[in-house]
């Protein structure tokens, strides 16, 4: 692969529209384009059409790439190499959920963060299916077939005993998966403004309850909690997409 110093030279001309750039940098990220595909085998989607799709999205992220972002291009472009293949096998692929189900599922995972946040615990099924007025069943057949990610309130060993670790979202062994989810939340943490960067640092690295953050930051712990909440959804949401 290329150097971060080359990577920009051609990143550059490509962006500047010479098609030979954006060859030489696919050509040279090919091994890097090959890794994330490799995830996603097996999925119903032949493995040349995923490199397609895989190439979709690294010009993409060229495209998109702002050296003013602060991060590697591989940082910035992994998440979009992803994205682009999960969107097909959601969208295009042979996997199929319906819309309704989806939305189902979404609005089931806010109540499950809403009232992890106001009570400390997750709700059991017979709550969900009395808040959602359906069966038990359901609401594990409906939780279970978008392989939605660990509530992001589930009760950890921080010292307030509420708050969300966000390591939890990821698997305890090293994969594969966990190296894309960690550049995608890596850049995803670095687009949120100075402040709430701070908040994730303190709440996550710094192991700070709320108050202890809202006496940092100067606000109250009210406030925290919701700028929290509206940090948690942003990063749901990178991962999810």
């Amino acid at each position: 692969m290329l150097d971060e110093k080359d990577t920009l030279v051609f990143l550059r001309r490509a962006k500047a529209g010479e098609e030979s750039a954006k060859e030489i940098l696919i050509n040279e990220n090919t091994s890097l384009l090959k890794s994330i595909l490799k995830r996603y085998l097996g999925k119903g989607v032949e493995y040349e059409d995923l490199f397609e799709l895989a190439c979709m999205g690294f010009l993409k992220a060229i495209a998109g790439f702002d050296e003013s972002f602060g991060v590697r291009f591989s940082t910035y472009a992994v998440p979009m190499i992803a994205g682009e293949i999960k969107r097909f096998l959601r969208d295009d692929g042979s996997i199929k959920v319906s819309r309704a189900l989806k939305k189902t599922t979404r609005e089931m995972n806010r109540f499950i963060e809403q009232y992890s946040a106001e009570h400390g615990v997750q709700p059991t099924p017979k709550q969900l299916a009395e808040a959602f007025q359906m069966e038990e069943s359901e609401v594990v057949f409906t939780l279970g077939s978008a392989r939605m990610p660990v509530s992001i309130y589930e009760q950890t060993d921080f010292k307030d005993e509420k708050s969300v670790s966000l390591a939890d979202r990821l698997p305890a062994k090293d994969t594969q998966d966990d190296m894309i989810d960690r550049m995608i939340l890596k850049t995803a943490i670095a687009a949120l403004p100075e402040r709430e960067q701070k908040i994730v640092y303190l709440r996550y690295f710094r192991d700070m309850t709320q108050s202890e953050v809202a006496r940092e930051i100067g606000v109250s712990q009210v406030q925290i909690s919701r700028i929290e909440n509206k940090i948690m959804s942003e990063l749901y949401k990178a991962l999810e997409a």
